[in-house]
């Protein structure tokens, strides 16, 4: 028996400014409905419902307008929920599967008509181990490199930053877009000096890695203030702002203590500590999604 998640906060703290036209929420998760889209029998955690219409309910309290569907480790290579969400919302989402390494042609192009753009890939590990179950590795990844590069996806790279020394070789060999989720989920404990984060922020300053400013939430110290992510936000944005994009992490899933559940207000907001410019705002919330994504 699994932990069944907390449901998403509604937002508590007012949007304190007026988000660009089209900007793009670049990850978040929906799930179900499960008689049709089950989760997987082997998992970390239970989330609850959530379908394309509360994501769009989502977007429309932060005053956004596109979306990034991104298939959760628990629903393992069952991406038929964000296919739906896709199908039903074409102009607005786009979406990152997970797939073995077996899948077909034909579902690689029906995918790519709907609006996948790419897969993702878990390498997190800890003491050797995965952290979280289920989702594919660096060998799937390997294996079906040639069949993303020849649709023009990108690969979703969910790691740890300390990992980034030993595991770019194999990575930048393939000649694909990698994108790195929640900035690296680096520690803020260890410092924006640490070699992995160091690693990361150069990959992002050659062009060779785009990276989520998200996930502020899984790596702060202090569950009541993110004073100590901006470092690593804006080190990774001063980097190379053309290979930055932002998300939510929407619903939050995989919580189980109210105190530690983020108000999508507190994280919206976070933008304009990060990127006080309104140009600034455009290009990582607007024009590096549009590119990126295909939109």
């Amino acid at each position: 028996m699994t932990q069944v998640c907390l449901p998403a906060k509604l937002i508590n703290q007012a949007i304190a400014f007026q988000p660009p036209p089209l900007a793009c929420d670049s990850h978040v998760h929906v799930f179900g409905p499960y008689a049709k889209y089950p989760l997987s029998d082997d998992r970390s955690y239970t989330p609850g419902e959530y379908l394309a219409s509360d994501f769009l309910a989502h977007l429309q309290r932060i005053g956004f307008t596109r979306g990034v569907l991104v298939t959760a480790s628990v629903c393992g290579t069952n991406n038929g929920a964000i296919l739906e969400a896709m199908q039903e919302y074409s102009s607005i989402f786009r979406g990152i599967v997970v797939c073995n390494a077996d899948v077909t042609e034909s579902e690689l192009d029906q995918w790519h008509a709907l609006g996948v753009r790419g897969i993702r890939f878990n390498l997190l590990r800890k003491n050797g181990q995965a952290v979280y179950r289920n989702g594919v590795g660096l060998n799937v990844l390997e294996a079906i490199a040639p069949r993303m590069a020849a649709r023009g996806w990108h690969a979703q790279i969910w790691v740890h930053a300390p990992d980034l020394p030993e595991l770019s070789p194999r990575l930048l060999k393939l000649g694909l877009p990698l994108v790195v989720d929640h900035m690296g989920r680096m520690d803020t404990v260890h410092g924006i000096h640490h070699p992995g984060f160091d690693h990361l922020c150069r990959m992002v300053s050659d062009g060779t890695a785009w990276v989520k400013i998200s996930g502020g939430d899984r790596i702060r110290a202090q569950y009541d203030h993110y004073d100590d992510v901006d470092a690593f936000a804006t080190s990774l944005i001063k980097a190379n702002i053309e290979r930055i994009v932002w998300g939510s992490d929407w619903p939050h899933i995989n919580y189980f203590d109210e105190k530690q559940l983020p108000d999508d207000g507190d994280l919206t907001n976070l933008l304009l500590r990060w990127l006080p410019q309104e140009k600034d705002r455009q290009q990582v919330l607007v024009n590096n999604p549009a590119h990126l994504y295909d939109f």
